[in-house]
């Protein structure tokens, strides 16, 4: 209503949580810091407090806004349930699949416990995070205490953050909740704003949306902040309603009369009396028009809602099958070019030279184990173990929504036992890209001659020992115009026009192995 009287760009007193607008005083910068090191050095609990309108809900969105990317995050915004209800609500939060029909704590806890254990393997942490967190029954706040218990024998899986009004670090004092007490690895108390941050405050506000500070006499600004009590929120209510006034009665200066009158409408109360009641009880009732910040997240992996399984053959557990010295880097690469119907050498010494002389590519790497539910093909994952021992197994497909990983084609082990010991490197064969390329000539060096060498070794059955081989070679030359020979094409050695939509007509035809996912 006064924006076009003042103006402003746009309304700069909306009680909204709007990033635009965010004012960080040095106790926001202070309380803030105080997160971000629980998440990124702690485990267990992290508590932030403050009263009614302080700005916790800002600080938890500068938060959300600064998180790692290799953190995945639950957020509660309403924590009045039971401990079935809070477990079903952090699982739906993160995509875990549970059975809405046998919703127990021990169900959920297990399906949370292996999803916790799955990203951190990837290299990935979750953060729980409970506003309102006064609300929680203390039978809640003990289950919530007990999924501080899910770690590994270096690590918590869960790091969480209660955010909530004074009640809640009242509440934590109880001496039936000193073991939650005890964990709590970072906490802080967001107190109001000075009279010099309020002065800041209602600047920054007025310099965002193109306004003058000066509108604000520093004597309405004092009166501001006793009337507010340094409470942002508050401070937002008294100044939309001060300049409605001073648009309403034709006044570009915002005065302490002002502000006073605007107090009496807004807090029912002038500066005869004492404010803090007042101001508290009006934040009851405007609380529930506060702006609330909704966030989407990413889709997660979806987690199995697969009970935890042992292994299938021979009852074996995954660290004593792959504890094996025959399990060699050498043992994984036969298995994969026999996977691939390649000959093997008789010397049975592969490597990935060797490897590229059947057309074959090698790629190394390293990753999460979110990126590997990704690939098409078999891959050779190292496994470290104690001593620094590198032990290696071909994965040949997954198994119940991905929850059981098969190996060498038989072995079948859960992905939460796997994953304790792999340490993230792995190698995958693989065709060559398809060319781009119209037009691949004797005597050049590309990745297009290793494709033309794996179609022809695929279609003639056999694999000539090369030195290099991206090298378009003379006999390469001489079994490309042996093909173009049996197959009525121009016998010119080239793979132009003619030849090269013939064999990648032959390519789409080749039985690729793949990795294979069985329900």
């Amino acid at each position: 209503m006064y924006n076009q009287y003042f103006h402003f760009s746009e309304s700069p007193f909306s009680i909204a949580t709007d990033p635009h607008f965010i004012y960080m005083s040095p106790r926001h910068q202070e309380g803030l810091a105080h997160l971000l090191y629980g998440i990124n050095f702690g485990g267990g609990f992290v508590a932030l407090t403050g009263e009614v309108g302080t700005g916790k809900t800002t600080l938890c969105h500068c938060l959300l806004q600064k998180i790692p990317e290799n953190i995945d995050i639950a957020l509660i915004l309403n924590p009045k349930l039971n401990a079935v209800e809070l477990l079903a609500t952090i699982c739906d939060e993160l995509g875990i699949i549970y059975d809405k029909k046998r919703l127990s704590l021990k169900n959920l806890v297990d399906l949370l416990n292996q999803h916790l254990l799955t990203a951190h393997a990837n290299g990935r942490r979750t953060v729980l995070l409970i506003d309102e967190a006064q609300n929680l029954s203390m039978e809640v706040l003990e289950q919530v205490r007990l999924l501080t218990n899910l770690e590994t024998n270096k690590t918590k899986l869960l790091q969480i953050i209660l955010v909530g009004q004074p009640e809640l670090k009242e509440s934590l004092k109880r001496q039936d909740l000193r073991q939650l007490n005890q964990r709590i690895t970072a906490r802080y108390h967001l107190l109001p704003l000075s009279l010099d941050e309020t002065r800041t405050y209602i600047h920054h506000r007025l310099t965002v949306c193109n306004g003058r500070p000066e509108i604000f006499k520093e004597s309405a600004i004092r009166k501001i902040h006793k009337l507010s009590s340094g409470i942002p929120r508050m401070i937002n209510i008294l100044c939309d309603r001060a300049l409605l006034g001073a648009y309403s009665t034709n006044t570009h200066e915002i005065t302490p009369a002002i502000v006073n009158a605007a107090a009496k409408e807004t807090l029912a109360f002038s500066d005869k009396k004492s404010p803090s009641l007042a101001v508290l009880l009006s934040l009851l009732f405007l609380g529930a028009a506060a702006g609330i910040y909704f966030l989407t997240f990413e889709p997660k992996t979806n987690s199995q809602n697969a009970v935890n399984t042992t292994a299938t053959a021979d009852s074996k557990i995954f660290h004593d099958w792959i504890n094996n010295p025959d399990y060699s880097l050498n043992a994984a690469l036969i298995g994969t070019l026999k996977r691939w119907g390649k000959a093997v050498p008789e010397h049975n010494q592969i490597d990935c030279h060797y490897i590229e002389t059947t057309g074959l590519l090698c790629k190394f790497g390293k990753t999460n184990w979110k990126d590997m539910l990704t690939i098409k093909h078999p891959a050779i994952l190292e496994f470290s173990l104690a001593k620094g021992t590198k032990f290696y197994a071909l994965l040949t497909g997954f198994e119940q929504n991905q929850s059981m990983l098969r190996f060498n084609n038989r072995m079948i082990f859960p992905v939460a036992d796997v994953l304790k010991y792999w340490n993230g490197y792995y190698l995958i064969v693989e065709p060559p890209p398809t060319p781009d390329a119209k037009m691949i000539r004797p005597h050049e060096t590309s990745d297009n001659v290793l494709w033309l060498r794996y179609l022809l070794n695929s279609i003639d059955g056999k694999i000539e020992a090369v030195e290099q081989p991206r090298f378009y070679d003379d006999n390469l030359a001489a079994r490309v115009m042996k093909f173009q020979h049996l197959h009525q094409l121009p016998e010119d050695g080239m793979i132009g026009d003619q030849t090269m939509p013939y064999l990648k007509n032959i390519a789409q035809t080749f039985d690729i192995p793949r990795i294979e996912v069985s329900e």
